[in-house]
């Protein structure tokens, strides 16, 4: 998963993937008034993340890839979703063409009052960051870093149908997300270039159709042992008003020790695509490991990313706060 971490040129300084660094706590908004919510269930996300993970690693472009993009289909619509399936040929760091699969499911579609969750579906082709370099080209099953977020999505479009809400809402699966150079690769130059690709295909076809939609929201590891979500840099410039309800929400709920009052890096992410190129404000809930290999977890970009390292607890405390925004509407 591509995690370029920067800071604003006025600081003069560039981290790695490996060396978020916060810069300091801001107040966030007054008490929200919370509206009837259904219990967002962290068993049924988890069930959600095993059947992806059945199928192998999602390479993009794949078998098991296929399978999977099929099941997330029928799941959404089985919950009462509109799905649209948007597809691409992607080129790769070292000019491998693949084909790429966008997956959008819509929630009362004829509202054009939109909101928008998304997340990657895609897997790592490479475990490039595990400590073992045996392991360095072996693909990853990501169960956090692909699998997490889709969930929390399925599991709030079924509480959806059950409790039924007239905001329009778009549920996005974007592919070829962590296609991205491997660290191993002798020539990186221009790999900001090779990450994000479903998501900048769906960006550039979104503003030609002139689609709008009043917020996004990424779901980037939202499962992971151990998580907390600083608010990420380019989501506070970008749509800060969405960053402080959502971590307000979060703390009315009980999730502060995992939404702290922190910022974050700069994080290139999908939502970078969703803000820039399709001119929608999207923030990025993304954990930050202050301690460890990465900042990003200790399974990032390893063989370690699987299910039996995924917190019920952490999807709990992200799925039940966006479902309170989302009925909050």
């Amino acid at each position: 998963m591509k995690r370029i971490i920067f800071w604003l040129p006025a600081l003069l300084l560039f981290a790695s993937c490996s060396g978020q660094s916060g810069k300091g706590n801001r107040s966030i908004a007054d008490t929200i008034a919370l509206s009837p919510c259904p219990h967002f269930s962290a068993d049924s996300a988890m069930l959600y993340i095993n059947e992806q993970c059945g199928f192998g690693s999602r390479v993009t472009g794949s078998e098991a890839a296929r399978r999977c993009g099929d099941f997330l289909v029928e799941r959404f619509k089985a919950f009462g979703a509109e799905v649209e399936e948007q597809t691409a040929t992607v080129t790769t760091w070292d000019g491998t063409q693949l084909p790429a699969r966008n997956i959008i499911a819509r929630i009362n579609p004829a509202n054009p009052d939109r909101i928008l969750l998304c997340a990657h579906w895609d897997c790592r082709p490479w475990a490039d960051n595990d400590p073992d370099e045996a392991n360095h080209h072996t693909p990853i099953l990501a169960a956090n870093d692909a699998a997490s977020g889709v969930a929390v999505m399925l599991e709030i479009c079924r509480l959806l149908q059950q409790k039924p809400s007239q905001t329009g809402i778009d549920l996005i699966c974007f592919d070829a997300e962590d296609l991205g150079t491997p660290q191993w690769a002798e020539d990186r130059l221009g790999s900001s270039d090779t990450w994000c690709l479903g998501s900048r295909f769906w960006a550039k076809s979104a503003k030609a159709d002139g689609y709008k939609a009043r917020y996004g929201i990424l779901l980037d590891m939202v499962g992971g042992r151990g998580a907390t979500f600083s608010r990420e840099g380019i989501s506070m410039q970008m749509a800060q008003p969405i960053v402080s309800r959502v971590w307000q929400l979060a703390g009315q709920l009980g999730f502060r020790q995992f939404f702290p009052l922190n910022d974050g890096g700069y994080i290139t992410d999908d939502h970078v695509n969703v803000n820039e190129i399709a001119g929608i404000p999207c923030i990025d809930i993304i954990p930050y490991y202050r301690e460890g290999p990465s900042s990003f977890g200790p399974t990032w970009h390893t063989i370690k990313d699987t299910p039996e390292n995924i917190d019920p607890n952490v999807l709990e405390a992200v799925g039940q706060t966006i479902t309170q925004l989302i009925y909050n509407e």
